[in-house]
């Protein structure tokens, strides 16, 4: 059964705590963004992942980052939910593990992701 990408953040954690995989329903999300950006993708608050999901606290915090992150990008309005303070670990989490590439995150990660203690590069939501 082939499904069709998700049209929400909402739909991607969702899909997710059925057990699809984040980094492909993310991505797949992306996809359909990019070719139809729109506030109604970002506005519904995604179930929280955390306490029932592997990695959850930081799904919740992706999620709620890059939803800041493309309302910003697009100009389109921010919705509360993305400032769940239960959407922000709690201690800095790095995409990479050396020193040279914390240094690099610091200074390359968005806005959105830095405020939530999470480090990833500047195109992370790039889709080619």
């Amino acid at each position: 059964m082939i499904l069709s990408r998700p049209k929400s953040l909402q739909e991607v954690a969702g899909r997710t705590a059925d057990g699809a995989s984040f980094r492909h329903e993310l991505a797949d999300f992306l996809d359909e963004f990019y070719e139809h950006p729109n506030a109604e993708a970002l506005r519904e608050e995604p179930p929280l992942l955390a306490g029932s999901h592997p990695r959850g606290l930081h799904r919740d915090t992706y999620l709620a980052a890059a939803a800041e992150h493309l309302a910003r990008r697009f100009q389109l309005p921010l919705a509360p939910w993305v400032f769940d303070p239960r959407r922000r670990l709690p201690e800095p989490h790095f995409a990479f593990q050396t020193p040279e590439g914390r240094i690099f995150l610091l200074a390359d990660s968005p806005a959105a992701f830095k405020s939530r203690n999470l480090f990833v590069t500047g195109n992370a939501l790039d889709r080619v």
